[in-house]
């Protein structure tokens, strides 16, 4: 079987052999892909287009091969940019963990390779971290099955109500709560959940969005940890630091009052 020019994304790599590359590729028609990439890495040193073969880089795949693991044929790039900067490198990471770590390899999801597509471009743009992220991982949960209703209780079937507080229940979807106070973990207000459900993952619903997906997501993801998550707080710390530094050498100079 040979595929020509399939749109796609480098989500993962590492290397494989003296010269090559081992693959894990997003695409819209074939899904989660695993590809050899052969010599890449010894073109690469020349300068060769392989270069291509980096994520968030919108892609034409050309690949060939009847086994779980096919062998890239050709590479080019497709229209669009997807240049992400600073802590949204971290971002993209990230979605690319989830894919790697939730998608089986020759499912197909086309809806879903839209919606990283375009979150990766509102990523390069002006979109907000927040509301880009919840709503991608709220829509891979709903690609894969894992969704749960955001405007009603799961126990009885009732309207979500504005005023109630509700939890998360693993397996079942969101239930009403004994609980008095939002407050208190793993309980979320219903007026929030219902912005959610209207497609508002920001404003006021942006922290019960992160604390109730990350709960939903955890379901699935098993007990790793998250490598993107780790870099990121590394990153940061490493910046704050930094900052502290020139501050603190600023105001012993003089530059600072």
């Amino acid at each position: 079987m040979r595929v020509n020019l399939q749109p796609a994304y480098v989500i993962h790599s590492r290397p494989y052999r003296d010269s090559s590359a081992l693959l894990d590729v997003f695409t819209a028609e074939y899904g989660r892909l695993g590809l050899v990439a052969r010599g890449t890495r010894r073109q690469s040193r020349r300068g060769s287009g392989t270069a291509l073969l980096q994520p968030f880089i919108p892609l034409l795949l050309s690949f060939s091969g009847r086994s779980e693991l096919k062998t890239l044929v050709a590479t080019e790039r497709a229209q669009g940019e997807c240049s992400l900067r600073k802590e949204r490198i971290f971002c993209g990471m990230y979605m690319n963990e989830l894919l790697v770590r939730m998608l089986h390899r020759d499912d197909a999801h086309p809806a879903l390779f839209s919606a990283y597509d375009q979150a990766l471009k509102a990523l390069a743009g002006t979109g907000t971290v927040d509301t880009v992220l919840r709503r991608f991982e709220y829509q891979l949960l709903d690609e894969l099955g894992y969704n749960f209703d955001l405007g009603a209780d799961a126990a009885s079937g009732q309207p979500i109500q504005p005023a109630g507080l509700y939890r998360y229940e693993r397996g079942v979807g969101l239930v009403a709560s004994a609980d008095s106070i939002a407050d208190v973990s793993g309980v979320y207000p219903g007026a929030e959940l219902l912005a959610m459900a209207s497609g508002e993952f920001g404003g006021s619903a942006r922290l019960t969005a992160k604390r109730l997906l990350r709960e939903a997501l955890a379901e699935h993801l098993g007990e790793a940890p998250l490598r993107s998550r780790e870099l990121f707080r590394a990153a940061r710390a490493v910046s704050v630091q930094a900052s502290t530094q020139a501050a603190s050498e600023a105001i012993s100079q003089g530059d600072l009052t």
